[in-house]
This record gives C-alpha cells, sequence and structure tokens, in this order.
C-alpha cells in the first residue's frame, strides 16, 4: 500500500467532509478527487474504472441533492418560485458576509424576505424560512451519508 498517496487522499477526504458542512468547499467534489489523485499517484493499481463511475455517479447524487433539498424544503412549508430564489441568495449571501453563520441565517432569511416581498403575511413568511433550514439540513445529512458510503467504497476497494 502507498502510504504517501493514501494520507494525501485522506486529507482531502477530511477537507471535503468539512465543505459539506461549510459550502465555502466543494465537499464532494474534492472527495472524488483525493480518490482520483490516489488512482494517478497509483498507477490505478487497486482502483478500476467501474469504481471511478460509481463514484462519479454519487457525486451527481450528491449535486442533485444538493440542487433539490432546499427546494423541496421551501415548497413542502407553502414558500413560492420566490422564496426559493431568495433562500439561493440569502445563502450566498450568507456564507460571503457573515460565515461560519450565514449558512443557516442567509437561507431562512433570504426565502422570509421573498415571501414578505411578494406580499405574505410574517407568519407565512417565517414558516417558509423554517421549511427552507428543514430542507438544508435533511441535504446535509443526506449528502454526508453518501460521502461516507464514497469513502467506505474506496477504503474497500484499495
Amino acid at each position: 500500500m502507498a502510504y504517501i498517496p493514501l494520507i494525501i487522499t485522506i486529507i482531502l477526504f477530511l477537507i471535503g467532509v468539512a465543505g459539506t458542512i461549510l459550502p465555502a468547499l466543494p465537499g464532494a467534489v474534492l472527495i472524488y478527487g483525493g480518490m482520483i489523485l490516489y488512482g494517478f499517484l497509483t498507477d490505478f493499481s487497486t482502483l478500476p474504472a467501474k469504481f471511478f463511475l460509481l463514484q462519479g455517479l454519487a457525486l451527481l447524487l450528491i449535486f442533485a441533492v444538493d440542487f433539490f433539498a432546499t427546494a423541496i424544503g421551501t415548497k413542502k412549508f407553502g414558500g413560492s418560485r420566490a422564496s426559493a430564489f431568495g433562500a439561493t441568495l440569502g445563502t450566498l449571501l450568507g456564507v460571503l458576509f457573515f460565515p461560519p453563520f450565514g449558512i443557516v441565517l442567509g437561507p431562512f432569511l433570504g426565502a422570509a424576505a421573498a415571501e414578505l416581498l411578494s406580499g405574505k403575511n410574517p407568519e407565512h413568511a417565517v414558516r417558509v424560512g423554517f421549511g427552507t433550514l428543514i430542507g438544508l439540513l435533511g441535504g446535509t445529512i443526506t449528502k454526508l451519508l453518501i460521502e461516507a458510503i464514497m469513502i467506505i467504497y474506496f477504503f474497500l476497494t484499495i
């Protein structure tokens, strides 16, 4: 077993998992990139093409979860398209201007503000903001589970 490539890969895995929780880093991409780097550094001696194909599909699933989770939470709690857009904008602004709390406050405030601007009452706006947070939390947990499966599969394969 090549120890230096494995250590580098584990470091990328750890940074990737942190990136899933703190969205300033592309978490799943770093995990998949660590696997590809390990393959290059070990001349792909233990990782077949099928492995990378399955891991790539898991990466696409994570992207889908990332895209849909907050929107689903917003919709389930009565939010509109405007609130889904507001949640996305709020997430970006929150991460940029109020780290680390912006990841939680941004989507909530963005969705609630969009609902208020569209004429909804404050109670409804707060409920939609809360739904956005539920979707975000559910999405993060789902992404962490998929990433854990990816990492376990990596260690079982090498």
